[in-house]
Parts: C-alpha cells; structure tokens; sequence
C-alpha cells in the first residue's frame, strides 16, 4: 500500500497541508503517516529555564491525536493511519523515516502564516526539497485538494536521459488519471541543435503519456513558471532540484525564492 508522509508542527499551514494529504491519500488510496519532530531548544537566558521533556512530548501526542481526528472526520473514516513522534533534528528525522517507510511522497506546509512559522517550517521546506530524495510536495497556504487533473513539468532539456525521473512521473500522471504539461525554461536565445536533439529524447521517454509542449519567452525562468502554472490551471508543478539547480538559484535570490514559499500552485520536487 502506497504511503504519504506529512511533516507537521501543527501551525495552521502545516495543518492544512496534512488536509491536503489526507485528500490525496484517499484518491489514490494511500496510507497517511503523520510525523511530527522537536526539538529541546536552547535558552540563552541569565535565570535557567527548565524544559520538560515529557510534557513536550505529551502535548505533541495531543495535537497529533487531534489532527488525527480532524482528517478522520474530513475522509469519513475512510484513511489508515500511522503517528510519529520523534525528537531531534528535522531533516535527519524525516530522512530516517522516509528511509523505513519508502513514502510515495512526502508532503509539507511551504511555510507558515506567521513570521516565526515562515523562518521555521519555511526553511525546513526549501532544505527538505533540496536535499530529500524522496518525492516531497509544498502546499502553499489556504490551498485545498480537489483532484490532480493537470500536472506541470519544468524542463530545461538538458541531458534528459541521466536526469529525468521518467518512471516516477509516469506513475504520477497514471495514478491521478492527469494530463501532463511539460515547460521549456532553457533561455537559448539561438539555434541550439542540442536543444532540439534532446527536445526529441524526452518526447520520445514520455511518448505514452501524450504530453502537451510549451516554452516560455520569459527571461526570467521562475517568473515564467509562475505565469505558466497560473495559465494553465496547474493543480501540480514537477521541478528536477538535482537537475537543473532550479532549487539552488531560489535559495540564493531572494526573489525567486517566491516559486517555492509563495507559489499558489503546490510544487514537487523529484530526484533522480
């Protein structure tokens, strides 16, 4: 049985991640995994502050038991359930458990409705989507799972035989019964024969999944995305981290960091 994992620190959009979840994992009839992982945190204060170890986790486990039972009411019973608690640091948590489990995917608020909770579980986002070779989708705030009908892949056509997860984005399209929609965001501005040899290799990769092909005259890559997502009605958008250092770039330019943290669209990153 597939399994969806859903990392929460139980803010309000991390809580409406996991109803997202909960939604998908019905649709294709998925197991949901609910973990949540803290941390003891260091206070740097003139009078020590003793922290209770039991009563954090205690007060964890009642939020988990609540949430648990919020999406039971959402499906209608309809979910099985594992919980997880864990305390230590939240990326290796979460990697350990994706090395047990074996998720379909892992998904995650893309950041939180307060300051505190963007800096936080924001950050913990954009690592987690650089770094987790596990299929791991970001669900923007306030966003709701209705059905998956359209999926987006952005491409830029380079090396697409080593670096394109063509098994995992034909389960994908296959499981949600959805129309896919691949984005040249490569900026060659000439003729570029390479483009159009290895434009031929992924038409070919992805032939049986009949595929819709469309570039984009933007010159700035994410801000193309984002036009083309919003569009094209997108209810998913694909990106290859590992591939074409899309991730890189929106970590280290404040401005494009928009496409992942900002995004109306939930965006999943795969690894190859």
């Amino acid at each position: 049985m597939k399994t969806i994992i859903v990392a929460t620190d139980f803010s309000p959009a991390a809580t409406n991640a996991a109803h997202y979840a909960a939604e998908m994992a019905v649709a294709i009839n998925a197991k949901l995994f609910l973990l949540h992982v803290y941390q003891i945190p260091v206070a740097y204060l003139e009078v020590p502050v003793v922290l209770n170890e039991d009563e954090m986790r205690e007060e964890a486990d009642k939020k988990l038991i609540q949430l648990k039972n919020e999406l039971d009411i959402k499906t209608g019973d309809k979910l099985n359930f594992e919980t997880e608690i864990r305390m230590g640091v939240f990326f290796q948590e979460l990697k350990e458990l994706c090395e047990k489990v074996q998720p379909y995917a892992v998904v995650m608020g893309s950041q939180g409705t307060t300051a505190t909770e963007r800096l936080f579980f924001g950050g913990h986002a954009v690592y987690a989507m650089k770094h987790l070779t596990w299929p791991l989708i970001t669900v923007p705030p306030e966003v709701k799972f209705n059905a998956i009908k359209k999926i987006g892949l952005a491409c830029d056509f380079d090396k697409v035989i080593d670096t394109t997860p063509v098994e995992e984005i034909k389960l994908l399209v296959k499981d949600f019964n959805a129309q896919l929609h691949v984005l040249n965001t490569g900026k060659q501005k000439v003729f570029n024969p390479n483009i159009i040899f290895e434009s031929g290799l992924l038409q070919e990769m992805l032939a049986e999944l009949k595929p819709n092909y469309h570039f984009t005259t933007n010159s700035n890559t994410d801000e193309g995305i984002i036009d083309f997502s919003e569009r094209n009605h997108l209810d998913l958008l694909l990106v290859l981290p590992k591939r074409h250092g899309l991730i890189d770039t929106l970590v280290h330019k404040s401005h494009t960091k928009q496409l992942v943290l900002h995004s109306h669209v939930p965006v999943m990153a795969l690894h190859q």
